[in-house]
């Protein structure tokens, strides 16, 4: 099976990116990484460096990396690259060049991650050409058939990523190809063109080819058409990958990574970190908080949500920093402590950070820095001329560490399920993209993001949970629930009927299908499960500010929309300032509602006040939850594994400054046991360096 030729616990770093590091450094450099416990590296194999010639391949430079893996005893993913396309394939298939929604055509250029041509804003990996053009597709097809023929069995291998940070560019793609595959698409799920008329309101279609993509983002119907059409376009054309490598190889790994981005980009740019993990057998993110930010929550959102995406399946911190990050335009304005200069601390932080949250592996996103181009000198832990430092001292302590026999029963054990579930709604996300592309205001991802921060900074352990997952939890919030299908709004009421506890903010379902306002409102039976109907609604995003609404004894902001209601069956538990009421509890089958008429996630996102952290905990409460870990300085993060009735601790202080604290879990003090990291004896209270962790398993 493709996992069992995983190392115990996968460590180690992309190493090869044609024009980098230096040949004559290759041996040296593979031998450090192996006395250095690394066991992994990664390289792109770009079709732009290798397929020279149509036909004409040069693999030595590649070859010779698995061979070095082989000798000293890695192993090696292959990063697919054919995004990056050759000279000569983009003048011979000049009618395929992918063309942006202004009609400019997108051009070739040079890799800001590797001095190589090639490249392309695209972002997608069928790079500046189109493979809805089938000469392009069966030359990519024969390229990729090419290399896994060479590389099937040999001892160096590991397996293939697939789509290196899943996305695509918002604006593409309008070539002719694609638009014909968009028409056949239309035809599959419409039937007739007159069908489609209608649900478009364009009625002046008289043939097939006057039906064109979208060029400008609103919310209407041929654009939740388009995105859905470039979503499984891309997808497939993923798949199509897997399996045509698949057809030559049946034993290798296939992996393929994102940057976490399903919160941000799901929609505009395809970042479906659910879907990405579903085709594979390993899953990663990209994450580097010089450019994401260094607070504990940012650095813990990403490998959260790579872990609810990967539903079970292992996953790895494919991309983590390991070096400094100077001058791209993400971090300029920043303080060189925000991740700019790695500290050897910030390493050990980040790496336990990703472990804690369920990681199964870590690779640094550069083994050592590249030597040209705009990220010259970046992400590397060691030294430009691959010299050892601080930095890769601690990633090769880390190492070492992690795949030590003695750690083998703490890496068995897995995260527990959190104390409550985020929602995750994608027509929610794809509507808010329609109607506020041009606007602008982020209430969707202030909203997700701050009631993530807002049970984050409360201790509370909330998992990111997919539409399609809601079975697996009793208790959900609904962050942003503005958009909802006739078929989403349904499994909603049944979950609920059946047992769930769903807290909702402000305006659930407000549109339905196709993007069409209710006029019932809460819309698609959504009223019989709160036990409301509206009584007003005000969509002032840029006022939101201003809302404010009481509930359990205190004042809380809000953000976003305001949305009161009148009672249909449901109790009265907070009004807005002006007296409407704000917030209805209701009971509905076997489950229960709260209906919040705001967005109090936005509100403690922008302005993080204590009455707003105590509002997150006082939910849990009313949702009847308590926290399986709980720790007196929530500046500290705890995060509770388990595994054939064991119970492994993790807590991470990443102040600057050391820290004790006391613990409990399950509402008992903690009974400290065998420390795999760090020290922790007795009953409750643990003391932790700056920047460090203790790891210890508890005792019953």
């Amino acid at each position: 099976m493709p996992l069992d030729r995983l190392p115990k616990v996968p460590y180690g770093a992309v190493y090869f990116r044609k024009s980098n590091p230096p040949k004559p450094d290759w041996e040296r450099d593979y031998g450090i990484a192996a006395e250095d416990g690394l066991n992994v590296f990664r390289h792109w194999f770009m079709w732009s460096a290798i397929e020279r010639r149509p036909g004409y391949y040069e693999w030595d430079e590649f070859d010779r990396q698995l061979d070095l893996a082989a000798k000293n005893g890695m192993v090696t993913v292959i990063a697919e690259m054919t995004q990056t396309t050759p000279d000569w394939a983009y003048r011979k298939f000049a009618h395929a060049r992918q063309i942006r929604a202004d009609g400019s055509v997108m051009t070739t250029i040079m890799g800001g991650s590797s001095a190589t041509g090639g490249f392309s804003h695209n972002g997608a990996g069928s790079g500046a050409l189109t493979y809805n053009c089938p000469e392009v597709k069966q030359a990519v097809g024969a390229f990729l058939t090419t290399m896994a023929t060479r590389y099937k069995g040999h001892p160096g291998l590991l397996g293939y990523d697939i789509w290196n940070e899943v996305n695509y560019a918002e604006d593409i793609d309008f070539n002719d190809y694609t638009k014909a595959a968009f028409r056949t698409w239309l035809k599959a799920k419409y039937g007739d063109l007159e069908a489609l008329s209608q649900a478009w309101y364009r009625y002046s279609h008289a043939e097939w080819d006057d039906v064109e993509p979208p060029h400008d983002v609103g919310p209407y119907p041929e654009n939740l058409d388009w995105l859905e059409f470039k979503r499984q376009h891309y997808y497939g054309d993923m798949q199509w990958k897997i399996d045509t490598i698949r057809a030559v190889d049946k034993d290798c790994l296939i992996a393929a990574h994102g940057v976490a981005g399903a919160i941000q980009h799901m929609s505009s740019h395809g970042s479906d970190d659910w879907l990405a993990a579903s085709k594979v057998e390993l899953y990663g993110l990209t994450w580097v908080p010089s450019r994401r930010g260094f607070k504990p929550w940012q650095n813990f959102f990403g490998p959260d949500l790579t872990r609810s995406a990967s539903r079970g399946k292992k996953w790895w911190h494919a991309e983590r920093p390991g070096g400094p990050l100077w001058m791209q335009p993400q971090v300029l304005g920043h303080e060189k402590e925000d991740g700019r200069v790695m500290e050897p601390e910030d390493v050990r932080l980040l790496t336990m950070t990703s472990f804690a949250a369920g990681a199964t592996g870590v690779l640094n996103l550069r083994y050592r820095p590249l030597l040209d181009g705009p990220l010259f000198g970046a992400f590397g832990s060691y030294g430009m001329d691959g010299s050892r430092t601080p930095r890769s001292d601690m990633a090769s302590a880390i190492a070492k560490w992690a795949n030590d026999d003695a750690q083998q029963s703490l890496f068995e054990a897995r995260p527990v399920q959190g104390d409550i579930g985020i929602l995750v709604i994608p027509e929610a996300q794809a509507w808010d993209y329609l109607l506020n592309r041009n606007h602008m205001p982020e209430t969707y991802r202030q909203a997700m993001w701050g009631v993530y921060r807002g049970f984050f900074d409360n201790g509370i352990q909330a998992d990111w949970v997919h539409i399609e997952d809601i079975a697996k939890y009793n208790s959900l919030y609904a962050p942003y629930p503005i958009s909802m299908t006739t078929e989403t709004a349904k499994a909603i009421a049944a979950w609920v009927a059946g047992g769930g506890t769903l807290i909702s903010e402000a305006t659930p379902g407000y549109f339905g299908d196709r993007g069409k306002v209710g006029t019932v409102q809460p819309h698609n039976g959504l009223d019989a499960v709160f036990g409301v109907r509206e009584h007003e609604v005000e969509f002032m995003p840029d006022l939101g500010d201003k809302i404010a609404f009481d509930f359990e004894g205190k004042t809380i902001r809000g953000g976003g929309f305001l949305q009161s209601y009148t009672l249909e069956g449901a109790t009265e538990r907070g009004r807005f300032a002006d007296g409407r009421i704000a917030i209805a509890e209701h009971r509905h089958g076997s489950g229960r509602t709260l209906l919040v008429g705001t967005h109090p996630g936005i509100g403690y996102f922008q302005k993080s006040e204590d009455t707003g952290k105590a509002y997150f905990a006082a939910i849990l409460a009313w949702a009847g939850k308590k926290q399986r870990v709980s720790i007196s300085d929530n500046r500290l993060q705890a995060r509770l594994h388990e595994a054939d009735g064991r119970k492994v601790l993790w807590v991470l202080n990443p102040l600057r400054e050391a820290a004790s604290v006391d613990i409990a879990v399950d509402g008992r003090p903690a009974v400290y046991g065998k420390a795999y990291w760090g020290k922790a004896s007795g009953t409750g209270t643990v003391s932790i360096p700056q920047r460090d962790l203790v790891i210890v398993q508890l005792q019953d």
